[in-house]
């Protein structure tokens, strides 16, 4: 006989497992840039589609089915076998279906911005239907760690490392950003466009949490399932609440201002932390789960980024990899019934410490050869001009994510960092650079020149790191909606062509006198000409007159770098001492 409460409390805990899937891509969205918001949420979404299938097909039975010699399940495709106990096979199975996604989640976060999306989807293919589920039989289908007494109550390891441990493979694979790291190595800020919405994501997360932890009893039957249930809810929140003030306060004494994205990781770190033992500790002991993974989120997302030179825009590998694998060691030292503050000894310690070793190693390896292969065969990821341009446009023809609205595109949000402009010719492809030679004026030949450049949005760097080439030390960016002449890049939307589509441009206002505006135009041209549609526009106007509100200076004088005056004021003055010794 099946008992309603249990299936009901199963299949609500489904319902709010998959909406995580919401949460995870909205922190991923916000936290990376505008120009590849569509492509986050088609890889966020085809890979609960995918995994969905892939479970159905082979993974469940690997997970679930008859253990051979503790090390996999035994298929069971397409899922004809009955695992029903107070609840029936379907709700069980929609249940582990939902988690098996989340894992497959993780990894897009440390890869996002220039994977492929055909890789992406072979990736996390794989990882629902076969990488997942063996080490998944290991800890909950009655394989040899579960045989040892390893304890992952809801998936610390289980889902969260793995997904983490795949993501950290990946991102080293595929390597930084463009712009990431400058020539020293150093890293360089990549700011995410939409940071409320990364909040956003976070509550969500936070909130199926509840759902991912709680409903893992499978049960709420009997005043023990209910008490559990309870109890579950409160390590859960008290860590994250633990580790999110922690979190804040680190950031406050690091950077003198506490920091907002680290703050909202440091939530999801200690809700990962907490997963693993939710069930077997207190209140207190999820107190400290939390505040030592805070720890772990800042200075571990330092480490990757610093020392290890692993690109993680949403810092997936810290979150689920490191917090994952130390919640679930905590749990051999806070577990009431056997951790060792409670005398248990270590033996609790050593099998959690094992069992994480264990699977870091199964997913480090497997997966290793799984984004091997990839790269040398279709490729992981996509080329220079694709991921400057932006994946939703390269990937899926989409220009823009937002339509009519215009998302604000700072040169700080929109910078790719110490990278050389591509030069393209008019068929588009790279060709060697050749610097224009800056020919300067003297304020004797104080013509003004304002020239106004309007551009799409991905070409602002590099139009910025020419301008400083040859001098140009000042200006002024505008983001703007417009198009020209062909009304727009050609757009379909829901296989119908728009009329008109105002594109999102950013404008760029210099006012020239010392560089000649003549350089400005030509320079202009030759790293924004592709040849195609788009490239967009230069305007030239005189100016009659410019003043430095600051010290009153006019004109030639008004657009001089303070540097530069003072530096020649040195020169005069060393060149009248050097005659004066002379004399």
């Amino acid at each position: 006989m099946y008992s309603a409460v249990d299936t009901i409390w199963v299949l609500l805990g489904a319902a709010l497992v998959f909406f995580m899937q919401a949460g995870f891509a909205m922190v991923e969205t916000g936290f990376t840039r505008a120009k590849n918001a569509g492509n986050i949420i088609m890889k966020n979404t085809l890979d609960f589609t995918i995994g969905s299938m892939a479970f159905w097909i082979l993974g469940f039975g690997l997970m679930f089915g008859a253990t051979i010699g503790g090390f996999i399940g035994k298929p069971d495709f397409f899922l004809r076998g009955d695992y029903s106990s107070s609840i029936p096979t379907m709700a069980f199975f929609i249940f582990q279906t939902v988690f098996s996604a989340t894992a497959a989640t993780i990894v897009s976060g440390a890869m996002a911005e220039r994977t492929k999306f055909s890789a992406y989807c072979i990736y996390s293919l794989v990882i629902s239907a076969f990488i997942y589920p063996v080490s998944g039989h290991w800890i909950w289908g009655g394989g040899w760690l579960y045989q040892m007494g390893f304890h992952d109550f809801a998936g610390s390891t289980a889902v969260h490392m793995v997904g983490g441990v795949a993501a950290l493979v990946g991102a080293k694979i595929l390597g930084a950003r463009i712009g990431k790291y400058d020539e020293k190595g150093n890293p360089k800020a990549i700011l995410g466009h939409n940071l409320t919405i990364g909040a956003l994501g976070v509550f969500i997360l936070w909130f199926c949490w509840f759902g991912f932890n709680g409903t893992s009893t499978v049960s709420m039957t009997g005043d023990e399932s209910i008490l559990s249930a309870a109890s579950i809810f409160v390590t859960t929140n008290m860590a994250a609440a633990a580790a999110t003030a922690t979190a804040m306060i680190i950031t406050w004494i690091k950077y003198k201002k506490p920091d907002v994205s680290m703050t909202l990781n440091g939530a999801l770190g200690g809700l990962v932390a907490i997963t693993a033992g939710c069930d077997a500790v207190s209140v207190a002991g999820a107190a400290a789960i939390g505040l030592i993974s805070a720890f772990v989120i800042v200075f571990g997302i330092e480490f990757l980024d610093k020392k290890a030179k692993v690109d993680d825009p949403v810092g997936a590998v810290a979150v689920h990899g490191m917090c994952g694998a130390l919640g679930t060691v905590l749990v051999g030292v806070f577990a009431i019934d056997g951790g060792i503050l409670y005398g248990g000894g270590a033996d609790m310690l050593l099998i959690q410490s094992l069992g994480v070793l264990a699977s870091a190693a199964w997913v480090g390896i497997t997966m290793t050869i799984v984004f091997t292969v990839i790269n040398k065969t279709i490729g992981l990821r996509v080329s220079e001009e694709e991921e400057i341009t932006g994946m939703d446009l390269s990937e899926h023809g989409l220009l823009s994510s937002y339509a009519d609205f215009m998302p604000t595109i700072s040169p700080a949000s929109s910078h790719v960092g110490n990278y050389e402009p591509i030069l393209l010719n008019a068929t588009g492809k790279k060709e060697d650079e050749k610097p224009v030679k800056a020919i300067r004026t003297t304020s004797k030949d104080h013509k003004i020149t304002k020239v106004v450049i309007i551009i799409n949005q991905n070409r602002f760097q590099v139009l910025k790191e020419a301008m400083a080439k040859i001098g140009v030390t000042g200006m002024t960016v505008l983001n703007v909606l417009g198009c020209g002449v062909q009304k727009g890049y050609t757009e379909y939307y829901r296989g119908v062509k728009i009329d008109m589509n105002l594109l999102p441009k950013v404008q760029v206002e210099i006012v020239v006198s010392k560089v000649p505006a003549r350089v400005v135009i030509d320079t202009a041209n030759k790293v924004l000409h592709t040849g195609n549609i788009g490239d967009g526009k230069i305007f030239v106007y005189d100016v009659e007159n410019a003043v430095k509100v600051r010290t009153g200076e006019e004109g030639y004088n008004a657009l001089q770098d303070d540097d530069v005056k003072d530096d020649n004021k040195d020169k005069k003055e060393n060149s009248e001492n050097m005659l004066t010794d002379a004399n």
